[in-house]
């Protein structure tokens, strides 16, 4: 059998990606509260996106929003990771949202400071996978606004970082316009 390094790259590509979710499914979480959710956008759905990206970049006059879909447009996939809003009961004891308890900061509509904490250490967990495999790599806020807005993990997630992948002679995300 012969493995072009075309498939190889692939297949490696693919492989990490799925790993990275199962990292972020893992990772340690405030009281073992699971809220996270993982998705891989590949093909037309990973350049949907970055068509997106760019339509949002001058409606939210953010024009950052432009390089990072060429970043997108460069990676062969992208790992999306998704947490759920809801408080983690420490009520009284906490205050880290600015609420006096966890019921007056859900019914303001105000978003757990644990559910962010436990994105980022999520995100850290799978963007140590790539990084083991050598897969490039960047944590971009403007991809996960943007799968935000396209609702691409439905409407209980609040909050997503998106995380494209690259597997190439040179990583997209080292020589980045300003």
């Amino acid at each position: 059998m012969i493995i072009t390094s075309t498939t190889a790259e692939q297949e490696a590509l693919l492989s990490a990606a799925k790993a990275m979710c199962a990292a972020a499914r893992t990772a340690p979480k405030t009281k073992g509260i699971d809220r996270i959710d993982t998705m891989i956008l590949t093909g037309e759905e990973k350049d949907a996106l970055a068509d997106k990206m760019d339509q949002l970049a001058d409606s939210l006059s953010m024009g950052f929003f432009h390089r990072d879909a060429g970043n997108v447009r460069a990676s062969q996939a992208v790992v999306l990771i998704g947490c759920e809003s809801a408080p983690n009961g420490l009520n009284d004891a906490c205050r880290f949202c600015g609420f006096e308890n966890c019921k007056d900061s859900y019914e303001s509509g105000a978003r757990c400071f644990f559910n962010t904490v436990d994105l980022g250490i999520a995100v850290g967990s799978a963007v140590s996978i790539a990084a083991d495999r050598r897969i490039d790599n960047r944590v971009m806020f403007s991809v996960g606004r943007t799968a935000m807005e396209m609702k691409l993990m439905g409407d209980k997630i609040c909050q997503i970082l998106g995380i494209p992948l690259s597997l190439s002679g040179k990583s997209p995300f080292f020589d980045r316009a300003k």
